[in-house]
C-alpha cells in the first residue's frame, strides 16, 4: 500500500496522485507539484489515503508544497496572462489564415511553457504561427489540436437537459458511449435527440447502461409464453423502466385480457429474454435523413 493525494488541475480535470511527502495536506488545500509538464499549480481533491502500488502510474512523483500566498498570486497572474494571449493567437491565426479554431490557453506555472488548444478538421502547418508566438512571448510553445469532446469540456455550456454539461462540471475522464446504449434504451436515433453540444453521443446514456443491461437480462421477448398468477399467457409487450410486461391471457370466459405483470413474478415457459444488442444489430434506415448524422456519432475523437 502507498500513501498518496488525489490532484485536480481544472474544475473539471483528471484527478493525479501525488505522494504527500509527509507534509499535512488537507481536502482542498491548494498545491504545487512536479509533472511531466513541469511546475503546477493544483489542488487536493482527495485527502491522503493508502492505496494499492498497481493503481498508481509510476513514477509517483511528491508534492513539493501546500501552496504559499504568493503562489496564489503567481496563479492568478497566469490566468489573466492566459487572455492576453489568447488575443495574441487569435490575431495572429488570422495573420496566418489558418482553418483553425483556437480554444483555450494554458501557462504552466513556472511558465516555462504556454499551451494553445485549438480544434480543426484536419492537418494545419502552424510552424510560422509557432514562430511568432514564441518570438512574442519568449518561452516554450506547444500547439494542441484536441477534439469537439475536449472542446465542449473547456468552454461549458448547457445540454439538451437545460443544465450546465457533465463534462464541464464533474465528469474527469470521457467513458466510451456507443449507439447500442440508445437502442437498448428504447431512445430515438435521433441525432437532435441523443447527441450532446459537442456533436457527439451524450454522455449520460452510460449512466443507466448497467441497470438496463441487468434488466433485460430478466425481461423476456415479445412473442415468450410466460407462467403468470393469472395463468399461462403470451408477451404483447414489454418496458425495461417499469420492470414489468403486458401478458395476453384467456379468461374464465374465454375471453383475452391484458395484464401488467413484474418480471419478478413470471416463469418463463418458452421463447427468449431480451439480453444484450450486438453493435452489428443496430440498423439505420438508408431512407432516413439523418442516417448519415448518425452514423457521424460513431466517429472517435
Amino acid at each position: 500500500m502507498v500513501m498518496v493525494v488525489g490532484v485536480r488541475f481544472k474544475k473539471a480535470g483528471k484527478i493525479y496522485y501525488f505522494s504527500p511527502d509527509n507534509l499535512n495536506i488537507q481536502k482542498g488545500n491548494n498545491v504545487i507539484v512536479e509533472t511531466a509538464r513541469g511546475i503546477e499549480f493544483g489542488k487536493c481533491v482527495i485527502k491522503p489515503k493508502n492505496i494499492d502500488e498497481s493503481d498508481i502510474v509510476p513514477p509517483l512523483k511528491n508534492v513539493l508544497r501546500i501552496a504559499t500566498e504568493d503562489d496564489v498570486k503567481k496563479y492568478g497572474e497566469n490566468k489573466r496572462k492566459e487572455k492576453d494571449a489568447f488575443d495574441i493567437c487569435i490575431e495572429k491565426i488570422q495573420q496566418h489564415n489558418l482553418k483553425m479554431k483556437l480554444i483555450d490557453v494554458e501557462y504552466t506555472f513556472d511558465n516555462n511553457k504556454v499551451i494553445f488548444y485549438f480544434t480543426a478538421d484536419g492537418r494545419v502547418d502552424f510552424r510560422e504561427l509557432v514562430k511568432d508566438l514564441a518570438s512574442i512571448f519568449r518561452t516554450r510553445i506547444e500547439l494542441r489540436q484536441i477534439g469537439v469532446r475536449d472542446e465542449a469540456k473547456m468552454i461549458g455550456g448547457l445540454g439538451p437537459c437545460g443544465r450546465v454539461m457533465c463534462c464541464s462540471t464533474f465528469l474527469g475522464d470521457f467513458v466510451p458511449v456507443s449507439i447500442k446504449m440508445a437502442k437498448e434504451q428504447n431512445l430515438s436515433l435521433n441525432p437532435t435527440k441523443i447527441s450532446g453540444i459537442c456533436g457527439r453521443l451524450m454522455c449520460c446514456l452510460n449512466y443507466e447502461q448497467d441497470t438496463y443491461e441487468r434488466i433485460r437480462q430478466k425481461l423476456p421477448q415479445k412473442g415468450s409464453v410466460v407462467n403468470t398468477v393469472y395463468g399461462r399467457g403470451e408477451v404483447m409487450s414489454n418496458s425495461v423502466v417499469k420492470e414489468n410486461i403486458k401478458v395476453k391471457i384467456k379468461g374464465e370466459d374465454g375471453e383475452d385480457m391484458l395484464k401488467e405483470i413484474p418480471i419478478d413474478e413470471i416463469e418463463m415457459i418458452s421463447g427468449g429474454f431480451e439480453g444484450s444488442i450486438n453493435d452489428d444489430e443496430v440498423e439505420i434506415d438508408p431512407e432516413n435523413q439523418d442516417a448519415d448524422e448518425i452514423k457521424q456519432l460513431f466517429k472517435e475523437d
